[in-house]
């Protein structure tokens, strides 16, 4: 395992038009940063120095072309290209959402080959980045085809952590993707990422309904009585601490949530309103599932107040602290579960 001063903390630059440079350097803006992490940017040295005049960011930057000139303790940029790049904040630009691209393809590489240890992504604009070669609706489904594993998306603030069962999918779509092994593979990646990922051993799971009150007795749909709560019944008796499904409407209000490790829900906004209501600028969205780990922050490109020197870094550093605590926590676990005799010789 690498002491924590040399995790390298790879970065994709997102939207260019967005916050995403501004927010990167706001955060290695403080040095203290720079302690226990090593940046390492996917974009441009000319880049990142315009961006870095524009919001008047005292910061040093180090200039790359490859992995192996990385300096720690630096804020390293990586040439993924050297053409000039015409930025206009808060603009949607396809040309813009090329270079967005080119940095997650070369970012996702360096993932891959271990030349990075963990992945940040910036936000992109989920339409320009679309193209004959990258057809995508956002980091990750691409990173789902580019990694191992079963990828889920978990948005984690402090001890409140809300998966999803279906993410980027239509809502006219969601009740017919719901299958009971589409359920038992996204609680499954949940639990196991429960347990290696946040150190917690005999993880307690919510799962909240399809339908509005969940069907009430079909009603109101018959998804609940017919495909969910058939199959958690079947996981919970195989020994898992998995209960619902809950009604989404007061599971939230009634602070019923604090009760469990982590909540999946059945699609994206029944999660995410909750979620960002009550963490919002505080969250990180974290990859949950691969080999490889991937966090970002809670928001978009926030093309509104681009340039302006307003954006608020606080998500975007705790998606670099949730990475690096990530790493150590899923390296710990793998080295217990290889040799626990080892380990608790250690304990005593």
């Amino acid at each position: 395992m690498k002491k924590e001063e040399n995790i390298i903390v790879g970065i994709s630059i997102g939207d260019l038009n967005g916050i995403g440079g501004e927010i990167m350097l706001k955060t290695f803006a403080d040095s203290r940063m720079l302690e226990f992490c090593t940046p390492v940017i996917f974009a441009s040295i000319k880049v990142m120095t315009f961006l870095k005049n524009h919001f008047n960011i005292d910061v040093n930057l180090n200039g790359i072309n490859r992995t192996n000139q990385i300096l720690q303790k630096k804020i390293n940029v990586l040439n993924v290209w050297n053409d000039p790049v015409k930025i206009e904040f808060g603009k949607e630009d396809l040309k813009i959402g090329e270079y967005a691209i080119k940095s997650l393809e070369a970012a996702t590489q360096a993932l891959k080959k271990d030349e990075i240890d963990v992945l940040v992504t910036a936000p992109i604009n989920k339409h320009n980045i679309q193209s004959d070669s990258f057809k995508f609706p956002g980091h990750t489904n691409y990173l789902a085809q580019e990694l191992q594993g079963n990828s889920l998306m978990l948005m984690v603030a402090n001890n409140l952590r809300v998966g999803l069962i279906t993410d980027h999918v239509p809502v006219k779509d969601v009740a017919n993707q719901i299958t009971p092994d589409l359920i038992k593979e996204k609680i499954e990646t949940v639990y196991q990422s429960l347990q290696k990922d946040f150190r917690i051993n005999k993880p307690k799971i919510a799962v909240l309904g399809i339908n509005p009150h969940t069907g009430d007795n079909g009603v109101i749909g018959n998804e609940d009585d017919d495909v969910l709560r058939p199959t958690l019944k079947e996981i919970k008796d195989s020994g898992k601490l998995v209960y619902g499904p809950y009604a989404a409407d007061s599971f939230f209000g009634s602070n019923n949530y604090s009760n469990f490790d982590a909540i999946i829900a059945s699609y994206h906004d029944q999660g995410l309103i909750p979620f960002k209501t009550l963490s919002f600028g505080q969250g990180v969205n974290f990859t949950a599932g691969l080999n490889k780990i991937r966090t970002s922050p809670d928001h978009g490109t926030a093309f509104e107040i681009a340039g302006k020197n307003e954006a608020d870094h606080s998500s975007f550093k705790e998606a670099v602290y949730k990475a690096i605590e990530i790493f150590k926590n899923r390296n710990e676990y793998t080295s217990i579960t290889q040799n626990p005799l080892k380990f608790n010789q250690k304990k005593i």
